[in-house]
């Protein structure tokens, strides 16, 4: 794939297309003004000469020469009388009008017989020569058309010429609007030259949450930097994740040594005392064999974190029957909780069906119930319970009536390795692993979990699982 780079930049070509806009916009505005202006001015003209012909028709109707040659002198202008035929009967500049041409085609007066009244302008005179602006108008009662026409001379000129002083306020206007628009967009060059600082900071690898990026204090910039300060969380989180993991590796490195160490201890005891009395040596295979297994536990309890963590999508989804889960975790439980005097109630109705891993749902409720099993102390009770279901989840709670543990301890109980009482945990051969796959395991089936000391002493989980939706 080849990239080109394109020199001019955003802010410009803005600025290019913008000033284009307003300079077609004005010069349009400015074409559409004058002959706007010049139509009214050409109408006001019209209007005023519509008028003298009324008084020129009143005098023709009296016959009443003088007064005609009177009002053309006065206002200026030349007058025309004609039929309603288009035959002129009186020009005031021409003393004989029998050589005359019929006048019917000319526009203002063709106008006048169609509509009452018409005008044209510069329109070369066959008489006097030069260029004239005529206004006919019809008068049907006296069988007569009246036609002024006034001499385009300079004063004409004026009169009808448009007043410019619009144009350069319109393009006065379009200046201060380029202007304003050219600060508004050093604004958004601003944000975008940080953005690219940003952008071929993160292309190279540094850290964003250390540069100074100043963006404005608008949307645009509050876009922005919302954007440089989600990169940079992701940065720190990724930078987290790498930590986290070699942070595993050493624990995971250091909770295989231990009981592979012992082991070896065992056996190197053995081998290096071969008289050693049957029953002595019965103990230490006795240990090995407890080493293995909780070495066994711990690799099972890796490989099904790590499944969750890499490969969340392996675990098949079906309908499970909770109070069925329980029942079975229960009886497999049994014999240690008669060894401790502990009782489990299980208060979940038959029917109360998820969907999710069948796998991992039965490691949820069994690290649970192991965990409270190895720290609840002699004679607690376990429960297990539905506290109650809404449309999309059933609502978990399982506590025990135990010894609990000190509230500084609790924001840390689902992370990976950690032990209120490191020496207590191994000696029972936990993992240290339990409850953070219950938390995981809760959050890939789309749940929460919380944790606290309950009322009644104790740890009490709540968490909600999806329904079904063949659970009605």
């Amino acid at each position: 794939m080849k990239i080109q780079n394109k020199h001019r930049s955003l802010s410009q070509r803005l600025l290019t297309v913008v000033a284009m806009m307003l300079i077609l916009f004005t010069a349009g505005f400015a074409i559409f003004q004058f002959r706007r202006e010049k139509q009214y001015r050409i109408n006001l003209l019209d209007t005023r000469l519509q008028d003298i012909n009324k008084d020129i028709a009143k005098a023709a109707c009296a016959s009443d020469t003088a007064a005609i040659l009177n009002l053309a002198e006065e206002e200026g202008v030349r007058v025309t009388i004609l039929d309603l035929e288009g035959k002129v009967l009186y020009d005031s500049s021409i003393d004989s009008v029998s050589d005359i041409p019929d006048h019917s085609g000319r526009a203002e007066v063709s106008s006048a017989i169609s509509s009452g009244k018409g005008y044209s302008i510069k329109r070369e005179s066959e008489t006097l020569g030069g260029t004239w602006f005529y206004s006919a108008t019809a008068f049907r009662d006296s069988g007569l058309i009246v036609r002024t026409s006034h001499i385009y001379d300079v004063t004409l000129s004026k009169t009808l010429a448009s007043d410019k002083s619009y144009i350069w306020l319109a393009f006065m206007m379009a200046g201060i609007m380029f202007f304003l628009f050219y600060r508004y967009i050093r604004h958004i060059d601003l944000n975008i030259k940080q953005l690219k600082s940003f952008a071929e900071m993160a292309a190279a690898g540094g850290d964003v949450s250390g540069a100074d990026m100043v963006f404005t204090d608008d949307e645009l910039g509050d876009i922005s930097a919302t954007v440089v300060r989600l990169y940079a969380k992701l940065q720190n989180s990724e930078d987290d994740k790498t930590r986290l993991k070699r942070q595993l590796t050493q624990n995971v490195a250091h909770e295989l040594r231990t009981p592979a160490s012992s082991i070896q201890g065992y056996i190197e005891t053995i081998l290096e005392n071969p008289d050693m009395e049957g029953k002595e040596r019965d103990e230490f295979l006795e240990r090995c064999h407890a080493q293995c297994e909780r070495l066994g536990s711990l690799i099972t309890d890796i490989t099904l974190l790590s499944k969750i963590d890499e490969a969340s999508g392996s675990f098949n989804a079906e309908d499970i029957d909770i109070s069925e889960i329980m029942n079975d975790i229960k009886s497999d439980v049994e014999s240690r909780l008669k060894e401790r005097n502990m009782k489990m109630l299980v208060l979940i109705s038959p029917g109360t069906v998820i969907r999710g891993s069948r796998q991992l749902v039965y490691s949820i409720f069994r690290n649970l119930t192991d965990n409270a099993l190895a720290y609840a102390g002699d004679g607690a009770t376990i429960t297990v319970q539905c506290r109650h279901s809404d449309s999309r989840y059933h609502h978990f709670i399982f506590n025990d009536n135990g010894e609990g543990v000190p509230a500084e301890h609790l924001p840390h109980l689902f992370e990976r390795f950690y032990r209120v009482d490191k020496g207590r945990s191994r000696k029972l051969g936990g993992t240290g692993l339990g409850l953070a796959i219950v938390k995981n395991a809760v959050l890939l089936h789309g749940g929460r979990i919380s944790v606290r000391n309950g009322e009644s002493g104790g740890l009490e989980f709540a968490f909600t699982l999806a329904r079904s939706t063949k659970d009605n």
